[in-house]
């Protein structure tokens, strides 16, 4: 199929205050790799947090990968693009982590790294993501010019590496900021939420699979917002959306 990634996008929700238990979603991700594959961490949405990697480390060691080393965005080595690609040019990931969305884009865009990460996709590179690093890896995300008014509401582009709009952990605000989202977009865009402790594995922009948990499923329509049967396995996600009118 000629719209299918490189390489699958797998996209962790993980969720405020939990203790990951995420070898079951990567075992697959890491299937047909040399063992213990060594790790890009990216951590600009979290602005390079130490603990943040320290944690990260902790249970991507336990998952079965290799080293994990910190590419710095905060006080980056590089703004070459050139450059770049020779420091990920060892990893076989790259893992994006959590934090806040837009200030995580933003660093990426400052460092001038978001273009080569795009580029190392098209060449085979595997990405993972979590919690906001998930949603980086997507095609769009929103915010609000003035917090206290709704129809201030604007999207801004992710690095749309995973083909796909999505929320992770949203859960208790009925992925409110999802909806938001969607209404910006044309009538027919669909959004996937991703809940706590559970993944989306993505191959392309209509083939998505769930991993651990069904995944909520909206799409835009002209009068709104409507909610699509939950995914609960491999499925064309197109196809999808007609067996659900």
């Amino acid at each position: 199929m000629p719209d299918l990634l490189p390489q699958p996008v797998l996209l962790l929700a993980g969720g405020p205050g939990r203790s990951p238990a995420f070898g079951p979603l990567l075992q697959p991700f890491f299937a047909d790799l040399p063992p213990e594959p060594a790790i890009a961490y990216i951590g600009a949405a979290s602005g390079d947090d130490k603990p943040f990697l320290r944690w990260a480390t902790s249970w991507l060691n336990a998952a079965g990968a290799g080293a994990v080393r910190l590419i710095p965005t905060v006080n980056p080595p590089t703004r070459d693009p050139a450059e770049w690609r020779r420091l990920l040019d060892p990893f076989p990931i790259i893992f994006i982590n959590g934090g806040d969305v837009e200030e995580g884009m933003a660093l990426l865009d400052q460092c001038n790294l978001s273009n080569t990460l795009r580029e190392l996709q098209a060449e085979g590179i595997r990405f993972l993501g979590l919690s906001a690093g998930s949603i980086m890896l997507s095609r769009e995300w929103v915010r609000w010019q003035d917090p206290e008014d709704p129809e201030s509401a604007e999207r801004f582009p992710c690095l749309g590496i995973a083909p796909v709009f999505c929320d992770t952990h949203a859960e208790e605000d009925e992925w409110e900021e999802l909806r938001a989202l969607l209404t910006l977009q044309t009538p027919g865009a669909i959004g996937y939420g991703i809940p706590s402790d559970g993944a989306l594995w993505v191959e392309s922009a209509h083939k998505v699979q769930p991993l651990s948990k069904p995944a909520p499923v909206f799409r835009r329509e002209t009068g709104g917002i409507v909610t699509l049967p939950a995914l609960k396995g491999r499925v064309d996600s197109l196809k999808h959306v007609t067996e659900a009118d």
